[in-house]
C-alpha cells in the first residue's frame, strides 16, 4: 500500500515542474505512455504535452490544487484527484484560467512511480 502524502507531493511537484518548465523532474514523472484528455477533449501524449511545455505552446503560469487532493492506493496503482487552479496560455495566444476536476492515475514502474493518465474537467 502506498502512502497517501507521498503521492500528493508527487503530484505537486510533477505541477510545479511544469510550471517551472523543469523538463528534467517532468520527464521523470510521466511515464513513457502517459496520456492527458484535455477540458476540450483533446489527447495528448508524452510527448505532444511535454514537448508543447517545453517550447512555450503550452505555459501554464499557475497550476496548483485548489482543494485537498484525495488518494485511492493500491498496490502499483494509484488514484489522485482534486480541484486545480490551472492558468494558462496556450496555441497563438488563447488564454484560460478557472478550476478544473483533475484525476491522475500513477503507476508503479521500473523509473519508479510515474503519472500514466490525467484527465482534465472544467468545474
Amino acid at each position: 500500500m502506498a502512502d497517501a502524502d507521498m503521492f500528493r507531493a508527487l503530484e505537486q511537484r510533477r505541477l510545479l515542474s511544469l510550471v517551472d518548465v523543469n523538463m528534467t523532474v517532468a520527464e521523470q514523472l510521466h511515464a513513457d505512455d502517459y496520456q492527458l484528455i484535455t477540458p476540450g477533449g483533446r489527447t495528448l501524449d508524452k510527448r505532444d504535452y511535454l514537448d508543447g511545455v517545453a517550447q512555450g505552446v503550452l505555459d501554464y503560469a499557475v497550476f496548483e490544487p485548489a482543494s485537498e487532493i484525495a488518494v485511492l492506493a493500491g498496490v502499483d496503482i494509484v488514484c489522485l484527484r482534486y480541484q486545480a487552479l490551472i492558468d494558462i496560455t496556450f496555441g497563438e495566444g488563447e488564454h484560460d484560467r478557472g478550476l478544473f476536476w483533475h484525476t491522475d492515475i500513477w503507476a508503479e514502474r521500473e523509473q519508479g512511480w510515474q503519472a500514466v493518465w490525467s484527465h482534465a474537467t472544467r468545474t
